[in-house]
């Protein structure tokens, strides 16, 4: 374990990555959230701050600590799954709103947020079985440690898609309604990927599953355009959201 005594502090990045992506859909408009998404981004956060402050305990010395986090920590995970399912009814509020005031939502179709429900799924299912491989290899110190580090890339997109796409969206306001809004999602995906192989290298993890399962989940996500625009999976959300 010797080579991940520094790793609570390369943890600190895809943080701060993660709080500089959401800062301005979650700050911008902190009074307007609803209360689903206070929960989930505080949930989210704290996950975050978790991957920081356990690797420090497991090589510092501090076992005791990091096994009592640990099972903490393992709740918060299930609370981070539950609160993104919760949200799924908020992108079904959204499709309602883009087909009654396509005005206000210009570019942003409701195939738009069929895609981010679609996308958002598969990816709380690749989190959850992250979260429960780590547990299953939690005498195998390399694969535990890797499993948990993988949850960072697999969650970073909503919060990092969200800011890339903001700033997008600013520089090309003159341009509304006609705004390219998928290019930024890409760009992100390719961030996200990069950052994925960096680490998987700095840690020689280029090949465990881990690393693929995070890199398969982003490179889905880019399909959020086809996967919105089809009817089956339309109809299929319409159905598993609303009940």
């Amino acid at each position: 374990m010797e080579k991940y005594k520094k790793l609570h502090l390369f943890m600190i990045i895809p943080m701060v990555v993660m709080q500089l992506g959401i800062a301005m859909d979650y700050w911008g408009d902190l009074l307007d959230n609803a209360w689903s998404v206070h929960i989930h981004y505080w949930t989210g956060t704290i996950w975050y701050l978790y991957l920081i402050i356990q690797p420090y305990y497991a090589t510092h010395g501090q076992l005791e600590k990091h096994r009592t986090n640990g099972i903490i920590g393992m709740f918060l995970a299930g609370g981070v799954c539950l609160t993104a399912l919760s949200m799924m009814y908020r992108e079904h509020q959204s499709i309602q709103n883009a087909l009654e005031n396509p005005e206000r939502f210009g570019p942003f179709k409701p195939w738009f947020f069929y895609g981010v429900a679609a996308i958002e799924i598969p990816m709380i299912v690749a989190f959850g079985f992250a979260v429960i491989m780590s547990i299953i290899k939690r005498k195998q110190l390399e694969d535990h440690a890797w499993w948990l580090i993988s949850t960072v890339f697999i969650i970073m997109n909503p919060a990092l898609g969200r800011g890339i796409q903001n700033i997008s969206i600013l520089a090309q306001i003159d341009q509304w309604p006609n705004i390219d809004i998928l290019s930024p999602l890409y760009l992100t995906q390719g961030l996200i990927i990069l950052m994925i192989l960096i680490s998987a290298f700095i840690y020689k993890k280029v090949k465990h599953p881990a690393t693929f399962l995070a890199i398969v989940i982003n490179l889905y996500c880019c399909f959020i355009a086809p996967i919105g625009k089809s009817e089956a999976v339309q109809r299929f959300l319409e159905a598993m959201i609303k009940g």
